[in-house]
């Protein structure tokens, strides 16, 4: 049975505090893949071009794994495609749940890759390899997420564009008159952009600490998290087939 669409409104409303949970996840995943795997950045991808230009100038190591994490990132892009394809009939809640569990999938293989492979003391080595790419390919899923599913979802895993956005709406918060803004409509962009910044923040800082304290088992907490995010969605679709 084909389940009811949904309105317009509903389908656009992201799930309690989830751009907050995701925003800390990304900072999480991408410190501790960037500690441990050699300067890797598993979910602001583009950053390894940085790294492998810096190589190429003989500053830096592990080459190899930054040149094959952008095609694994699209991998997990592409496979975050199929499955919203595939899942395009049923209801908006369990395709949201459906791509948090291949998210899941993805980094619980990471960080099983990651235990394999310790301890860690070659960039090059196939095990190690293997790791990062299964991170570039989890956080890939991350980053088309809130595309696939059409949501309000804010950038959450790279902050620029956030803390680009929040400085100029605190300033013309600040100073009044010097621009003409929606003041109201300023607050309400600045209480939706401030928030996962700091969540980003905390979580590069909880994913040192984690890797300095239990190294790829810490990947358990951002597992719990995205775990977390699935069952309410899951629970969301639920309710909508009862409805």
């Amino acid at each position: 049975m084909r389940q009811r669409a949904l309105s317009p409104a509903a389908v656009l409303a992201p799930l309690r505090g989830e751009n907050v949970v995701l925003a800390f996840v990304a900072g999480y995943v991408d410190t501790l893949g960037f500690v441990a795997l050699f300067g890797l950045f598993t979910a602001h991808v583009t950053g390894n071009f940085i790294l492998i230009g810096s190589g190429l100038a003989g500053a830096g190591s592990g080459l190899l794994i930054k040149w094959l994490a952008f095609p694994a990132f699209i991998a997990g892009i592409v496979a975050a495609r199929v499955l919203d394809n595939h899942l395009r009939e049923r209801s908006h809640g369990m395709r949201v749940s459906g791509l948090y569990a291949l998210q899941i999938a993805l980094l619980a293989a990471f960080m099983i890759a990651g235990l394999l492979a310790a301890p860690i003391t070659h960039a090059d080595a196939p095990l190690t390899i293997v790791c990062g790419l299964l991170g570039a390919a989890g956080m890939g899923v991350q980053n088309a997420h809130a595309r696939l599913t059409a949501r309000s979802v804010v950038a959450n895993t790279v902050m620029t564009g956030n803390v680009t956005q929040a400085v100029i709406d605190v300033f013309d918060l600040l100073v009044p008159g010097h621009a003409r803004v929606d003041r109201s409509e300023t607050r309400e962009r600045l209480a939706r952009t401030l928030p996962p910044v700091l969540a980003f923040a905390l979580g590069a800082g909880g994913g040192a600490l984690g890797w300095l304290s239990g190294s790829f088992w810490a990947l358990a907490l951002p597992l719990a998290l995205l775990a977390m995010l699935a069952v309410s969605a899951w629970q969301s679709a639920q309710a909508e087939t009862a409805a």
